[in-house]
């Protein structure tokens, strides 16, 4: 039996809510000091007078002091703190309300609640920002720069978002869609004056303009690697010979004793996963099976895993403890960035020491430059592209533009070649979110948490 699509909601049932009220807890539920409660909406003022006493929807953006009380039963859930902001002034560009009360987890989910009684729908997952992209307060760039921020683990994770909620990213890409828009520009003059063999402008004046826009989308799509695996992380996985001083160093590098470190070669028998900061870098960090050959079955399944970690890694840390003769073969299997380190160096010798710390600092920078080097180079300035989404729709635009320039130098009319321009821009369009499909939508804020 064919399975049932999933029936998606009328346009009606969407414009109703994109006007209800919703109401959610902004703050991670359990033990702390205050929780903050967002309400928004068309009727979130007369809502939030059901249950706030006293309330003052002005002057706007003024905290004051209320008793938060049930609708129904006008029993006390809270003594709490509100500010009205009123539309468009908003986060959401709707009326908004937001209510601090006391923390825990009984108190805030007895406010919101009572919110709800009172006539709020709970929120979904991203729909502050949702209806923030929709009344044109960000595009949507600036709303996966929002979810980025909140997630943001390290320094540098920090930064691109706030670059990119500051709308770094955004003004590239309008200023690349106002470069497509003149090159199409130039091109109606052919269409305009066909009987001029070369027309007002001449080829070299469109292949210069063709040229620069092609150019800079292909400089973005370039940092579209290290961009992707900053919000990931960087797979940093380390191998080498058993008892090389793997685990250790892995222990050294996370900052804490996390794996099991004995002078027995094959101790660690499974890969060992943690996340890492490095350099103000995130990186997931993993700690593999010795790469030998063993007739023991547990130990062998240990490698196997190692392999397959191995085949995902984004850069890879070789550890040897004097010159390893296998290492040779192993680069050779290798595809992706490996850096040698020489470990043990308290032993004797030049290198690396978890125990004194010896070239433990210009490891950390060698694996950050590695492993995000374009993104040093560019500093927090420029502009980086840190999603599938971003990039898929560059290499759309990129796929059209050199469409159009096949078109146009195999002799087809300046017309149909246009075209292949316009398209460049719808993907540029999508890619801001300035027309921008429902699914496309729902996939991007299916992410969020519930009161952003």
């Amino acid at each position: 039996m064919a399975r049932a699509r999933p029936r998606r909601p009328c346009p009606h049932a969407r414009r109703r809510l994109l006007t209800d009220t919703i109401v959610a807890l902004a703050t991670p539920p359990g033990r702390s000091a205050l929780a903050l409660i967002r309400l928004s909406g068309r009727d979130a003022f007369p809502l939030a007078a059901r249950c706030l006493e006293p309330f003052h929807a002005t002057p706007p953006r003024t905290v004051f002091r209320a008793r938060l009380l049930h609708p129904a039963s006008r029993a006390l859930v809270d003594d709490c703190l509100a500010a009205c902001f009123p539309a468009p002034h908003s986060y959401t560009g709707d009326d908004l309300i937001e209510i601090s009360t006391h923390g825990g987890l009984v108190v805030p989910a007895a406010a919101v609640a009572a919110l709800v009684e009172a006539g709020a729908r709970p929120a979904m997952p991203g729909e502050f920002t949702r209806r923030a992209v929709l009344n044109g307060k960000m595009d949507l760039l600036q709303a996966e720069a929002t979810a980025d921020l909140i997630d943001a683990g390290s320094p540098a994770q920090r930064r691109r978002a706030l670059q990119q909620l500051e709308r770094g990213l955004s003004d590239r890409l309008a200023a690349l869609r106002g470069e497509i828009l003149e090159l199409d520009a130039l091109l109606a003059y052919d269409i305009d004056f066909p009987e001029e063999d070369e027309g007002p402008v001449s080829p070299e004046r469109v292949r210069d303009a063709w040229c620069v826009v092609r150019d800079r989308i292909a400089d973005l799509l370039k940092t579209a690697p290290e961009g992707e695996r900053l919000r990931e992380g960087a797979l940093l996985v380390i191998a080498g010979r058993p008892n090389a001083g793997k685990s250790s160093l892995f222990n050294a590098l996370l900052g804490t004793e996390r794996a099991i470190v004995t002078e027995i070669p094959g101790t660690t028998r499974d890969a060992i996963e943690a996340h890492a900061v490095i350099e103000g870098f995130p990186f997931r960090l993993v700690d593999t099976a010795g790469l030998r050959d063993v007739g023991e079955r547990i130990e062998r399944l240990g490698i196997e895993v190692s392999k397959k970690y191995l085949a995902a890694a984004d850069l890879v840390l070789y550890c040897e403890e004097t010159d390893d003769p296998s290492r040779e073969q192993f680069l050779a299997e290798i595809s992706v960035p490996v850096v040698i380190a020489r470990t043990k160096a308290d032993l004797g010798g030049s290198g690396i020491s978890v125990v004194t710390g010896q070239g433990l600092a210009e490891l950390r920078r060698q694996l950050a430059e590695v492993a995000f080097g374009r993104l040093l180079a560019l500093g927090d300035v420029e502009p980086v592209v840190t999603r599938a989404r971003h990039r898929v729709a560059l290499e759309r635009a990129q796929r059209e533009l050199e469409e159009f320039w096949t078109a146009r130098t195999s002799g087809i009319d300046a017309a149909a070649a246009a075209t292949h321009l316009r398209a460049a821009v719808v993907a540029l369009d999508d890619l801001i979110g300035a027309v921008t499909p429902e699914d496309v939508l729902d996939r991007v804020f299916a992410a969020f948490c519930v009161g952003k």
